[in-house]
């Protein structure tokens, strides 16, 4: 598994080391803030951010440490509690998204952080570049590329859930590596936004990927402002086989 945000892969690597005393973190998180009014819900919110933030100067993100179980149960709460759940970090590294208004936010999903953690007991798990991938897998490998996606309107140029931006260069990097792999002989899935759900004519997946299978499945986009315009939307899932 890679990624190239530090955040996320601290999550994973507690989640599959830790993951009981991070529960019991996310636990006491959930217990304080459910039981503060609207008001002090928005107090708590951005002291907390703000103590996120300033933080991230003291994490060593290369050794693991009993400091990245409170900091993945920081990154957990606000990602529950943000708004719309918006993992989004502006140039400079900090977390920037604003609080989200929920009555009652799902900070502490025990069930679901116990099936992640068995099924990442056997996960490789690195900070890395999407284009080391080719570096470390063995033959034969699926490989599955997940990245950020394009962005479908103006309005929604949201590309990047860390300092680093992934844009239509990124993306045309990708599409080269995907066409590597390809030659390699391994198995290769990778999915994206559909422009054509806002511009028809938007060919640009169907250029880069001539060669491949482009199919169109539905998803419900959860990041918009409006709540009615949460519908599903068509996303585009590319294979060589």
């Amino acid at each position: 598994m890679y990624d190239i945000n530090d955040e996320l892969i601290l999550a994973y690597k507690v989640i599959q080391r830790d993951v009981f005393k991070l529960i019991e973190f996310l636990y006491r998180y959930e217990k304080q803030y459910k039981k503060l009014n609207e008001e002090k819900r928005k107090e708590y919110y951005y002291e907390l951010r703000e103590n996120y933030n300033l933080q991230r100067f003291n994490i060593d993100y290369n050794k693991y440490s009993e400091n990245w179980i409170p900091r993945v149960a920081q990154t957990i709460f606000l990602n529950k509690t943000c708004f719309n759940g918006l993992f989004r970090f502006n140039s400079k590294g900090g977390f920037n998204s604003p609080m989200g208004r929920y009555k009652n936010p799902k900070i502490l999903d025990e069930p679901n952080l116990l099936n992640v953690s068995k099924l990442l007991e056997i996960a490789t798990i690195k900070k890395a570049d999407f284009k080391e991938v080719k570096n470390d897998i063995k033959n034969n490998s699926f490989v599955y590329f997940d990245p950020p996606y394009r962005p479908i309107s103006k309005t929604s140029s949201f590309t990047s859930y860390s300092k680093f931006n992934f844009l239509d260069d990124e993306q045309l990097q990708l599409a080269s590596l995907f066409y590597e792999l390809d030659q390699q002989g391994h198995k290769l899935m990778l999915s994206n936004s559909d422009p054509k759900n806002t511009d028809p004519d938007d060919d640009f997946f169907e250029t880069i990927y001539a060669n491949y299978n482009i199919i169109r499945v539905d998803a419900k986009r959860s990041i918009n402002s409006n709540a009615n315009k949460r519908n599903s939307i068509k996303e585009i899932v590319v294979t060589n086989y």
